[in-house]
């Protein structure tokens, strides 16, 4: 049986618009690669200075006298003499300062982020202590 002559050329159409198509497409994405290349700069072509513009390094405790500190008692107390006493204290107790910490966080007394707690409301923590 011989296929229609109509659904031939309806195949015949159809397989050439997909390959237009197909090929529009290809066009389209070569020249998104080109645009891309001449707007991009790979990482190993950058200038030793360039490089450096791209990214920050964190320096804690590198600098003694910017860190802040406390007196307490007669004592002066630094963030990294205060690590190194929690660092000592047993587990349970660690566990303890830390829920205290999330406590006073949740209270809005203080603002705990990666190595830093920040005091948000001194008043109410000094009527705390003295209570």
């Amino acid at each position: 049986m011989e296929p229609n002559r109509r659904e031939f050329q309806k195949q015949c159409a159809f397989q050439s618009f997909c390959k237009r198509v197909l090929h529009n497409e290809a066009c389209n994405a070569h020249d998104e690669i080109r645009r891309r290349r001449k707007r991009e700069v790979s990482f190993c072509d950058l200038a030793l200075h360039e490089e450096r513009q791209l990214y920050t390094v964190d320096k804690y405790f590198q600098d003694e006298e910017a860190e802040p500190r406390y007196q307490m008692a007669g004592k002066e107390i630094t963030p990294k003499l205060l690590l190194e006493a929690i660092r000592t204290l047993p587990e349970e107790k660690r566990t303890a300062i830390t829920r205290m910490l999330r406590y006073f966080q949740g209270e809005g007394l203080v603002k705990l982020s990666r190595g830093k707690i920040t005091i948000l409301d001194s008043k109410r923590l000094e009527t705390l202590q003295r209570s």
